[in-house]
């Protein structure tokens, strides 16, 4: 069974976590989170650039038919997006457990970093789409490898709560990201129809933190003794027959992609188009006060961008929360009630946003969303280390996780063909409601109210995803209190 490794013996205990950990424990802990915390971004910039670059790069039609199935450019970019980001993470998983955690994590943030600066030249969406599959393979390998590097270097009594402040950094980075975007959008570079270019550049400076992992990190003694125990014994680092070959790893390699997938769709499926809704909302509602093109467009980035900020300030506290939850009721019971409050919450938000009181209420609506959609991310962070040996613990956790993404991937795309659905439907009652003489204005009118009520009702049902992590839980162990398992 694992033990604190003896290259960074723990300190008596007494202290914090943080106080607990070496020297070199806490660089490792440092530029893992960092890398993490830059991966975000990234994701997040997206999410801010995707509905204005598609408009600079197709106008005002984005609706894309691909003969199976009618979808928006939004949701299909983001649908490839994701696709990279699931197939990175299952490359550069199996290759953090063969050649190394620190090796491969600078790769991928070489990577991203790289692919993201290219969207900024983008002139056309098929060029576009390749960058964000590119950027997608370094984003998908970043977290199982981060995760792996702390899980197997810090001291197992601290590992939870690292792991944890690890994973809610995440929102730092995203809520950095809503700072950029409000930033921009106050600026003059925010008057530009292709001021989206500048937050691809931004988010491409993370390369720089590859030159400090590349002189300073080396690989955990823990994963270099696992390997050479493994190679002793004929066995594999990084295989993925030996994580199926085994009943138990292929038992927990199963059940955590689903209850990862559960989370993954909720949140790229729902979650991150709640600044779409927002920014429809904005738009819609400056349209009728009579408002002009620059002020709409303005006033859409600036309302998107504090979407984005609420969303991760509650996302801060609720990974947080998650973190002592999990040594207060142990981790199966922290994921049921996230999982609730998830469904629950969203179906309230999507369904009430802008309705209350106005745009106001994305201040306190907005973060409760954040709070409980990012929570189950600081469980994936304590928990799938848990499940795998060293030997394949950046391939199990990177499966669970990214796998979840291929399937989380046709989440966008579902809510797009839901909401051309519902949105043709409500179109169609309103314009026979209104009658055949319904000036051109008030038709345009009613078609953008039609999209928003179509919106909440799509996210609305696609909740019906959070009842999947519940149902799995039952079948996974309680790892709570446990040393990281070994074979």
């Amino acid at each position: 069974m694992s033990q604190p490794y003896p290259s960074h013996p723990s300190v008596p205990t007494g202290k914090s976590w943080w106080g607990q950990l070496g020297p070199y424990q806490r660089l490792v802990f440092v530029v893992a989170t960092l890398a993490w915390l830059f991966d975000c971004l990234d994701q997040q910039l997206f999410n801010l650039a995707r509905s204005p670059a598609m408009t600079s790069l197709l106008g005002q039609n984005q609706t894309i038919d691909l003969g199976f199935i009618t979808t928006t450019a939004p949701t299909l970019a983001t649908t490839i997006f994701i696709l990279g980001w699931a197939t990175g993470g299952m490359i550069f998983g199996s290759l953090g457990d063969r050649f190394g955690r620190a090796k491969m994590l600078s790769t991928c943030v070489l990577l991203y970093s790289i692919a993201t600066g290219l969207s900024a030249l983008s002139v056309h969406f098929v060029d576009f789409c390749i960058y964000r599959f590119v950027t997608g393979l370094g984003v998908g390998g970043v977290f199982g490898l981060a995760v792996a590097l702390v899980a197997d270097t810090v001291p197992g009594e601290v590992r939870p709560r690292a792991l944890g402040v690890l994973q809610s950094f995440s929102a730092v980075g995203n809520v950095s990201a809503g700072f950029i975007g409000l930033a921009i959008a106050l600026t003059h570079f925010g008057d530009s129809p292709t001021y989206w270019k500048w937050l691809f550049v931004i988010g491409a400076l993370p390369a720089f933190l590859v030159a400090v992992i590349q002189m300073r990190m080396k690989e955990p003694p823990a994963w270099l003794e696992a390997r050479e125990r493994a190679t002793a014994q004929g066995k594999k680092a990084g295989s993925y027959k030996d994580l199926f070959g085994h009943p138990t790893w292929r038992k927990h390699a199963l059940l955590g992609m689903t209850l990862s997938c559960a989370g993954v769709v909720g949140l790229w499926g729902i979650g991150v188009f709640s600044s779409d809704l927002v920014g429809d909302i904005i738009t819609n509602s400056l349209r009728e006060a009579g408002a002009g093109a620059q002020e709409i467009s303005k006033g859409k980035q600036t309302w998107m961008s504090i979407n984005l900020l609420a969303f991760n300030v509650g996302a801060f506290a609720g990974m947080l929360a998650f973190t002592r939850a999990t040594e207060a009721w142990g981790r199966r019971k922290a994921f049921a009630i996230s999982f609730i409050g998830s469904l629950l919450v969203t179906v309230f938000v999507f369904q009430k946003l802008g309705t209350i009181n106005g745009r106001w209420d994305i201040l306190w609506m907005t973060p409760l969303m954040g709070f409980f959609h990012l929570t189950v991310f600081a469980g994936f962070s304590i928990y799938l280390p848990e499940l795998f040996p060293t030997r394949l613990r950046a391939t199990g956790v990177s499966f669970c996780y990214n796998v979840g993404r291929y399937l989380a991937a046709l989440g966008p795309l579902l809510l797009g063909t839901m909401i051309a659905t519902f949105a043709k439907s409500a179109e169609a009652e309103a314009v026979k409601a209104a009658g055949a003489s319904v000036s051109d204005s008030a038709l345009a009118a009613l078609k953008a109210a039609a999209k928003i009520d179509a919106f909440r009702d799509a996210a609305s049902w696609m909740c019906v995803i959070f009842l999947l992590g519940v149902v799995v839980l039952p079948f996974l162990p309680e790892t709570k209190g446990q040393p990281l398992p070994e074979d």
